[in-house]
């Protein structure tokens, strides 16, 4: 570390910073440090336990990324930086964004601007994904919310309606379908014991279906 780094203060949760400044100082971090800024104020992350977030992260990534993979036109980014406005600067544990959708990478590298799709990966409901976070994505007009309630073994998936997030509930065959993202098609039980197989099957008959063919055209045609 430089000598200018060390004269950076490190940056501590509760500290209330612009932007800017949270940015200088995120800059001058050892590698591997994590921290986000939720409405001006700065949350510090806290090592992450396997089973408690690695696991579950991973199960969700590897789901988008295949979703990805199959739907051109879509990314799909992992613990990508997000500046929503000037308080707000995230790093949420899974999305996906439009190419030509309502998000932008600006000249720094970094999305900019709301997301169609966050997943975000809690300890509880008390957490603050389900709170602060909630009411930043929500008024930023990111398109769906989906968090994964770890202590309490269950994932909830908000869709943006109106202006308020409504919970998408499952259909009678047990999948929870996107409403922004055709065939993108999540069997939560199946992903909350663990069982990435019948997670990995449902997603593929979402890719397969109609209305992601139909999806794929569109995105092809820059519609």
């Amino acid at each position: 570390m430089t000598t200018l780094q060390l004269a950076i203060p490190y940056l501590e949760s509760g500290d209330r910073l612009t932007r800017a400044e949270f940015e200088r100082r995120y800059n001058a971090m050892p590698d591997g440090f994590k921290a986000e800024l939720i409405e001006g104020v700065v949350s510090v992350a806290s090592p992450v336990r396997f089973a408690t977030h690695s696991e579950p992260h991973s199960r969700i990534i590897t789901l988008l990324g295949v979703y990805a993979a199959a739907t051109p036109g879509v990314r799909v980014g992992n613990n990508a930086t997000v500046r929503l406005d000037w308080e707000n600067e995230l790093q949420p544990d899974g999305l996906l964004r439009l190419e030509n959708g309502t998000s932008t990478i600006d000249a720094d590298g970094y999305v900019c601007g709301p997301l169609e799709f966050v997943a975000e990966i809690a300890g509880s409901s008390a957490a603050q994904d389900m709170h602060a976070k909630l009411r930043v994505y929500r008024r930023a007009g990111v398109q769906e919310y989906l968090v994964w309630l770890v202590f309490e073994e269950r994932i909830v998936w908000f869709t943006l309606d109106e202006g308020e997030y409504r919970q998408i509930p499952a259909d009678p065959d047990h999948i929870t379908r996107s409403r922004i993202f055709p065939g993108l098609w999540f069997d939560l039980p199946a992903l909350l014991r663990g069982d990435m197989a019948t997670a990995l099957a449902a997603l593929q008959q979402g890719i397969a279906a109609a209305d992601h063919a139909a999806f794929v055209i569109r995105l092809r045609s820059g519609e």
